[in-house]
């Protein structure tokens, strides 16, 4: 394919998911030699990995915020996407023009030895990018595991890991053992750890201890605690108290500002709260607003008025349904109305997992079809919920246009639409009210 700087960024794409015979082809031989004939190893002065099942990309959120906040020049590095590709780099919390990233493509493509897959090729241009910008900090969102990602060609100054839970078992092992030791793989020998998850699995720390990792660990070294109105953070070294509550879960919160106790900037608490109440995610249990529900009810041919709430929120897998689930379980308690599901999910991820933490909040289930060559269509997510639990009201559909068409022209203005289940499900609603 004939390309250049100033061809369209969907043709960039669309050769990018074709260049490399295997769509994952984990392992760093290829694109390190790449990444060290064009000086892309060193991004930035200083650059953090952040790693984990669930969690990752709003706890690079809020870092990235409060950096900003504090005056720093801020690159991040995050997937999926849930739109446009340019949401995957930021640079001074702005996504770049496709030009930029088309221009970016072509010098990579130019200079590459190596064949090199679409994850691959975006995490060179996004070195590349950062590396233009002559940036203070660069966030690295891990995209699968940790050992074998494109992302771990740098060695970063800081690890963070958010969670370790059951998911993508096919390359990372069935077991939260195993899990843990691919993760782990993002460590850097004498470098500060940052492990948000709770029960962490004797893998992990052992690789910790044999690369003699300075590890600050959640319920160890410092804690968080949630009251009514507000809550506080803790470490031997700090105390912040009466913090507001933000739009991210409060276990991603606490483990960036245990980040920040590690890094060599002097943050203050008056940047930490502010950052707390501007931070916020797309797809991370979010309401739509009412500048966006005027479209959707005109898409449904129906009253404003009449139209329930409607929430997106991109969990895909039982760790990420068990926080629904306690978000749903507060909003049930404050609505009388129905709670509709509108669920789509890709076929390696476990939805009988994902079903059986939300199949006793959830009145009505519209299953909907995925495509792609991990999609799952509607008919085989519904045998999956049925299996779980054979007396639930749930039918197929053949999209996701058609279920969330199905559950906004039934339900009443008291009711609660979820879209959920996959970044693919949420990406197809918003782009109806785009």
């Amino acid at each position: 394919m004939n390309l250049k700087a100033t061809s369209p960024l969907a043709e960039w794409l669309s050769y990018l998911e074709n260049s490399h015979f295997k769509a994952i082809d984990l392992g760093l031989e290829r694109i390190k030699k790449v990444a060290a004939k064009l000086d892309l190893l060193t991004p930035a002065p200083y650059v953090i990995t952040v790693g984990g099942t669930n969690g990752k990309g709003t706890t690079c959120r809020l870092l990235e915020t409060i950096l900003l906040n504090h005056g720093l020049r801020v690159g991040v590095y995050s997937s999926p996407h849930l739109l446009r590709y340019n949401e995957r780099v930021r640079i001074q919390n702005q996504d770049l023009p496709d030009e930029v990233h088309t221009a970016s493509f072509a010098f990579i493509e130019q200079n590459r030895t190596e064949s090199l897959t679409y994850f691959e090729f975006s995490t060179l241009s996004a070195l590349h990018l950062f590396k233009q910008a002559n940036l203070d900090v660069v966030i690295l969102e891990v995209g699968l595991g940790g050992r074998l990602d494109a992302t771990n060609i740098v060695d970063s100054n800081l690890a963070v890991i958010t969670s370790i839970d059951i998911d993508h078992t096919d390359f990372l092992g069935d077991t939260r053992d195993a899990i843990a030791f691919e993760k782990a793989g993002i460590f850097r020998e004498n470098c500060p750890l940052v492990i948000g998850e709770p029960n962490v699995p004797n893998s992990m720390l052992a690789q910790a201890a044999r690369l003699h990792c300075k590890v600050s660990r959640r319920d160890v070294d410092w804690s968080f605690r949630q009251n009514n109105e507000s809550w506080q953070w803790q470490s031997s070294k700090k105390r912040l108290e009466n913090l507001p509550f933000c739009q991210i879960p409060l276990m991603n919160a606490g483990t960036a500002l245990a980040v920040l106790e590690q890094l060599p900037f002097d943050i203050s608490e008056q940047t930490i709260r502010q950052s707390l109440q501007e931070v916020e995610l797309v797809g991370r249990f979010q309401m739509i607003k009412a500048d966006k529900r005027e479209k959707l009810a005109s898409f449904v041919a129906k009253d404003i008025k009449t139209l329930p709430t409607v929430i997106i929120d991109v969990g895909h897998n039982p760790h990420a349904a068990t926080y629904l689930a306690e978000k749903l379980s507060a909003l049930k308690a404050r609505t009388s109305g129905k709670l509709i599901a509108v669920c789509g999910m890709l076929k390696d991820k476990d939805a009988s997992g994902v079903f059986k933490q939300l199949m006793s909040l959830i009145d009505e289930w519209h299953c909907v079809t995925l495509d792609g060559y991990r999609g799952q269509c509607g008919a085989d997510l519904l045998s999956k919920l049925v299996s779980v639990s054979p007396t639930l009201k749930a039918v197929a559909e053949n999209s996701v246009i058609d279920g969330v068409k199905a559950a906004l022209t039934h339900a009443s203005s008291n009711d609660v639409v979820l879209v959920f289940g996959s970044f693919h499900t949420v990406a197809e609603f918003c782009r109806v009210v785009e």
